[in-house]
């Protein structure tokens, strides 16, 4: 998994927390340098100047006065930061519901009325300037959504919708991860943003309405009756087919995300038959079965078939 870089904010949001981290470094690395001179006159320093160290006077202001000073003034500094972060509404032009589970993320985009209009798993995409309402719940425990370099975290709460806003100010892909201990594959638990520019971010919906190609060779071909027939259609969704599970991810455009398994594997053929033949091995406890009865032969031609779903 690629760590997000928490001090490279690319939007609003986390610049501000950016800027509050850096603050507090600071005022916590000049505190630290006070209190270590103190140490040192008192063990190395002349007696007039230990002296001076143990009058009240000088106790009363930099063991009272000094950190309710300095506390009360980034306490409201730390306040007015989080209120302008915690003010967003769902009036965002664009909204986005995303549910934690155990241990993966669903993602439904929404119309202006609320309706799903589109359907994926595990990975966010966005327009570049645009702010973006994400309507976080949980299906389970309790999760914690946080992409380091778009914006704050926010808990996803059994029960409770939480809105978090987060706008990209530049193109890239970046990474997050549950914050919020939720089981024991909750390290385990990612999440990718990609950020388009407008005409790219278009072009990508257009290709998510009309749908994943069909299977044009015999191992697609082959892959896509063992779907089938091996029980993933029971717990999986791929649109235009008879597969029409809820209980896992959406798998209809599986094959285009970056990642697989929550943010914890490359996607490629390769890790797409390892994640169906055994994925309690790579990630304990969660929902997916292995299925270690299917041959080599049979697994590649899964993984042919789920790698053409773009």
């Amino acid at each position: 998994m690629n760590w997000p870089l928490v001090l490279d904010p690319a939007g609003s949001n986390a610049a501000s927390i950016a800027d509050l981290a850096w603050v507090l470094t600071a005022v916590v690395t000049v505190v630290f340098l006070i209190v270590c001179i103190g140490l040192g006159v008192a063990i190395f320093g002349r007696d007039s100047w230990r002296r001076f160290l143990t009058r009240n006077s000088t106790i009363i202001t930099a063991g009272f006065a000094v950190p309710v000073v300095v506390l009360t003034a980034l306490l409201a500094y730390s306040l007015m930061i989080t209120r302008d972060l915690s003010s967003a509404t769902s009036a965002s032009p664009m909204r986005v519901q995303i549910t934690g589970e155990m241990w993966w993320w669903r993602v439904d985009y929404l119309d202006k009325d609320g309706n799903i209009t589109l359907r994926d798993a595990n990975e966010l995409h966005i327009p570049v300037g645009q702010p973006v309402a994400l309507e976080l719940v949980s299906a389970d425990v309790i999760h914690s959504f946080w992409i380091p370099q778009l914006g704050g975290k926010k808990d996803m709460i059994p029960g409770r919708r939480n809105i978090l806003l987060l706008s990209a100010d530049r193109a890239g892909v970046f990474s997050g991860q549950c914050a919020e201990f939720c089981g024991g594959s909750h390290a385990l638990m990612g999440f990718t943003v990609v950020a388009h520019t407008k005409d790219e971010f278009d072009a990508w919906l257009k290709k998510r309405a009309v749908g994943p190609a069909t299977p044009t060779n015999v191992l697609a071909n082959k892959g896509e009756r063992l779907f089938q027939s091996s029980g993933c259609a029971a717990c999986h969704v791929v649109r235009g087919t008879s597969a029409n599970g809820n209980a896992g991810p959406d798998l209809t455009f599986v094959g285009a995300r970056l990642k697989l398994g929550a943010g914890i594997l490359p996607n490629n053929r390769g890790t797409l038959a390892g994640w169906v033949a055994d994925s309690q091995a790579i990630k304990p406890g969660n929902r997916m079965p292995s299925y270690k009865m299917l041959t080599g032969l049979e697994l590649q031609a899964i993984a042919a078939y789920l790698e053409q779903l773009r």
